[in-house]
Order: structure tokens, then C-alpha cells, then sequence
């Protein structure tokens, strides 16, 4: 089992990762990312969206599949700080599996998400 702080939230997810759903607020397009939590930071593993524009290109390894630019960034960061806008209408989707938590609905400070202290 994995453990995983989202702001106030501490979360056991089943295995080492998690998916990141949203749609961007501007856009409207569904972007996905595929995270890793390692044992003193979070690495990015894959990134998906269905469009582009007003900041969301593709990275520049990014190939089409079935209707989605997918790319595979290898980022690594310590934390990852969601500034909750409220501008998404549903925020962000936290996924672990069967299992999904909405982050950052409704407008307020910024969540983190970071690997629980060992």
C-alpha cells in the first residue's frame, strides 16, 4: 500500500500510482496524467489530452492515439501544488484504481500532493 497526502487529506492508495483527471477550465479539454509516487517525490509517467491550446500542447514526444496526443514526460518534483480555481466545474479526479476522490471543486487555496512523510 501506498500513502499519499492531498492537502488535509492522507490517502492509502492500493498500488504505487494514481491517475489526475480534469478538464481545463479555458479549454475545455480532458488532459490525464499518470503519476508515480516514489518514497520523496512524485513522478510523472505519462500525460494525455484530447486537444490543445491556451497552454495545454502536447510535449514534443507527444503521438496520436485514438483521439488523444499521449506523451511520456519522465518529470519528477517533490510535490505537485493544484491552484483550485473553481473554474473546472468539477476539479480535479484522483484515481487509485476503482477508487476516485475529487480534489479542488469548488475555488480556494492551492492543494498539494506529495508522498506521505516515512
Amino acid at each position: 500500500m501506498t500513502c499519499l497526502m492531498a492537502g488535509a487529506l492522507v490517502l492509502a492508495l492500493s498500488g504505487p500510482g494514481f491517475t489526475l483527471h480534469w478538464t481545463h477550465s479555458v479549454e475545455k479539454t480532458e488532459w490525464v496524467e499518470e503519476w508515480q509516487v516514489r518514497p520523496h517525490s512524485l513522478r510523472l509517467t505519462q500525460a494525455r489530452i484530447k486537444g490543445s491550446g491556451a497552454g495545454m500542447e502536447p510535449g514534443p514526444d507527444a503521438v496520436r492515439e485514438g483521439g488523444w496526443w499521449v506523451w511520456s514526460p519522465q518529470t519528477e518534483v517533490p510535490a505537485l501544488h493544484l491552484a483550485a480555481s473553481g473554474s473546472t466545474g468539477a476539479g480535479w479526479q484522483l484515481c487509485d484504481g476503482a477508487t476516485c476522490h475529487t480534489l479542488g471543486a469548488k475555488a480556494g487555496g492551492a492543494i498539494t500532493l506529495a508522498p506521505c512523510p516515512s
